[in-house]
This record gives C-alpha cells, sequence and structure tokens, in this order.
C-alpha cells in the first residue's frame, strides 16, 4: 500500500489534536455559555483550531519524508514542533493583548508540552502511521 503516502501522513497526523480539540472546544462551549464561566479565551482560540490539526498533519508528513533517509524515531521528532508552535503561540497572546504570565508558563508549560507530545506522538501518531503501513 504505497499509494498517497505523504496524504495518510497528514491524516494521521491531523487525529489526536483535532479530537482533543474538539473535547477541549466542547468543554469551553459548556462552561462559558452555560455556567457563565468568564474564561476570554474566545479571542485566540481560533489560532489553535485552525493551525495546531494542520501542523501536526505537515509534521507527519515532515517525519515520513525524513524517515527515509534518516532514522529518527517518532518520540523525538513530535516534540521538536513545540520548538515551533510555543513561539507563535505567545506571538499571537502579544498581539492580541491576551494577558497571562509569560514566565510562569514557560516555566512550567514548555517541559509538560514536551513530555505530553512525546507521549502522543510515540503511542498514538505513531500507531496510526503503523496501522495505515506509512512508517
Amino acid at each position: 500500500m504505497n499509494r498517497y503516502r505523504y496524504l495518510r501522513a497528514y491524516m494521521c497526523g491531523i487525529v489526536a489534536p483535532t479530537v482533543f480539540l474538539l473535547i477541549a472546544m466542547f468543554a469551553f462551549t459548556i462552561a462559558r455559555y452555560v455556567y457563565n464561566v468568564p474564561i476570554e479565551i474566545d479571542r485566540i482560540i481560533v489560532f489553535p483550531m485552525a493551525v495546531i490539526p494542520n501542523l501536526w498533519g505537515l509534521w507527519n508528513m515532515l517525519y515520513l519524508r525524513l524517515s527515509d533517509t534518516h532514522r529518527i524515531p517518532i518520540a523525538l521528532h513530535g516534540p521538536a514542533l513545540v520548538l515551533i508552535i510555543v513561539p507563535f503561540g505567545f506571538a499571537l497572546a502579544r498581539l492580541l493583548g491576551f494577558e497571562f504570565p509569560f514566565h510562569r508558563l514557560l516555566a512550567a508549560g514548555v517541559p509538560i508540552a514536551f513530555v505530553v507530545y512525546y507521549l502522543v506522538w510515540k503511542y498514538i501518531v505513531g500507531f496510526l502511521n503503523h496501522v495505515l503501513e506509512i512508517a
């Protein structure tokens, strides 16, 4: 099954963040509009909803392309995406005037993001790549 390798890689990459963001959006909607919790995330929610799944899909396509010439474990390739997402996310938050303590978030959030990305890429994206016979 060698047809459409990159399309299958893209689809494997977008599954995990799309499902997560769907659940997060559901929870946000219930909290905001049912329980009237004043969460001011409306202004920046478009970035993760639109960009993150696409980046994951493209990142998995890059992994597939690189695996033809280099042997990089997917569990190390996936967390490297944090190094791209975090600066863009912070820049967008600053641009939109979303205020939160950046230094505390960097100190705690980035290491947690690396661990979460490691686990998701190793066990979910890697599994889907194996099932679709692309890696």
